[in-house]
């Protein structure tokens, strides 16, 4: 690895810890987020002629820290409350040996000031260093509204500084939080876009905030069932791809190449979980990951149990009959495929036709459930569709691949 792409790693591991830290100390997220980048760029500016500092972490705490408490010394001059500024004298933040930074950071975030849309979009790129296209995609939602709700709740913070979790608003924070933690998971399980398929650093970075929680909160179900959905998820990963980074899909995988020890770790997490109060979609998603990797080959898939777990949870999902989450929909469509064949499949993906419309992953299920009906021509138009709507180039990749082969 060049010193470049060094640097950049670890300006990318260290970023939401030196936030958080200033955060913590300050409160002013605006402002250390701003202090925060021009440490960043210094540190890019440096480094490579210098060398990476012995504690890099501490190094960029420190110019961040000098660089807001500058900033604020002089906004509290122009509001002459120079007693304040000189109490903000820069001094290097130390955190407990038992703090985690980022995980303060995490919390702070999912303040209930913000609404909750914000809070997960904010976190997203303070914590996870998400671009706003790639919270768009998490989110099926536009560019630009990602892009509002981050600057509402850049906004909202100015008018309300920073505080940690009260017993009142706990439930809510730790629901924000957990949700963040998935959103993160997911896109470093399979980005969204780009030239990679697995982003290692943020599947790991939210498996390592994810037992954190649980640390803090040990008997939380819903905190249990994610970090084992996450394990049992992650277990796989090394199966995904092939030599050249291309997608290998699930039932095409060498088994044996999945942690057997992660499995392991997982399925027992998902036990523990199950005992936890009723379960959540969490627990569900985890018992679902769990069937599938205890399966040794594809046709050995408890599909009917799978089946039934996806009802659970489509219908624990749902406010509403149309209200569903509609991802959950698209899996549960396939077990029914699974199940029942794939004509019958087929026809529960009509129901997502509004919700899902244009989204790759629909038309790449429709796609692979037309092949199986025999419907070649439609299979093919609907795999070049689904790969026309991918950011993502393993996935487009693959796509345009299977579109190709069913021309033959």
């Amino acid at each position: 690895m060049s010193d470049e792409h060094t640097v950049e790693d670890l300006l990318r591991r260290h970023a939401p810890q030196v936030l958080g830290a200033l955060v913590r100390r300050y409160g002013h997220f605006g402002a250390a987020e701003d202090a925060v980048q021009e440490s960043l760029l210094a540190a890019a500016r440096q480094w490579p002629e210098t060398g990476v500092p012995a504690n890099p972490r501490g190094w960029l705490i420190r110019v961040a820290s000098r660089r807001l408490t500058d900033q604020l010394r002089a906004d509290e001059a122009r509001a002459r409350r120079e007693e304040t500024a000189v109490r903000l004298e820069p001094r290097e933040v130390r955190a407990a040996p038992s703090e985690d930074d980022t995980l303060t950071l995490l919390f702070l975030c999912c303040d209930p000031v913000l609404a909750p849309a914000s809070r997960v979009a904010l976190t997203l790129r303070a914590v996870g260093g998400l671009t706003t296209a790639e919270i768009a995609r998490a989110h099926l939602v536009p560019e630009a509204t990602i892009a509002q709700r981050i600057s509402r709740a850049k906004k909202r913070l100015k008018e309300h500084p920073f505080r940690p979790p009260g017993p009142g608003d706990r439930d809510a924070r730790l629901a924000a939080v957990l949700q963040v933690l998935y959103l993160i998971f997911n896109e470093g399980y399979t980005a969204t876009s780009g030239p990679a398929l697995h982003r290692a650093d943020l599947a790991r970075e939210a498996i390592r905030l994810t037992r954190a929680v649980r640390r803090l909160l040990p008997r939380e179900g819903a905190v249990t069932g994610l970090l084992a959905l996450m394990v049992l998820t992650e277990a796989r990963s090394a199966a995904r791809t092939g030599p050249h980074g291309e997608l290998i899909p699930l039932d095409e995988q060498d088994r044996t190449r999945w942690d057997a020890a992660a499995i392991a770790e997982g399925t027992a997490l998902v036990e523990e979980a199950l005992t936890e109060g009723p379960p959540g979609p969490y627990q569900l998603q985890a018992a679902i990951a769990a069937l599938h990797d205890e399966a040794r080959r594809p046709e050995d898939t408890d599909w009917p149990q799978i089946l039934a777990l996806y009802d659970l949870l489509v219908t624990g999902s749902a406010d509403t009959p149309d209200s569903a989450d509609p991802m959950a929909e698209l899996g549960r469509a396939v077990a029914v495929a699974m199940v029942h064949g794939p004509q019958a499949g087929l026809d529960e993906l009509t129901r997502l036709e509004g919700r899902l419309r244009g989204h790759h992953r629909l038309e790449a299920v429709r796609a692979h459930l037309l092949e199986r009906t025999g419907a070649i021509e439609a299979a093919r138009a609907a795999y070049r569709s689904a790969a026309r709507h991918t950011l993502s180039l393993p996935e487009r990749h693959y796509l345009r691949t299977k579109a190709d082969r069913l021309g033959r």
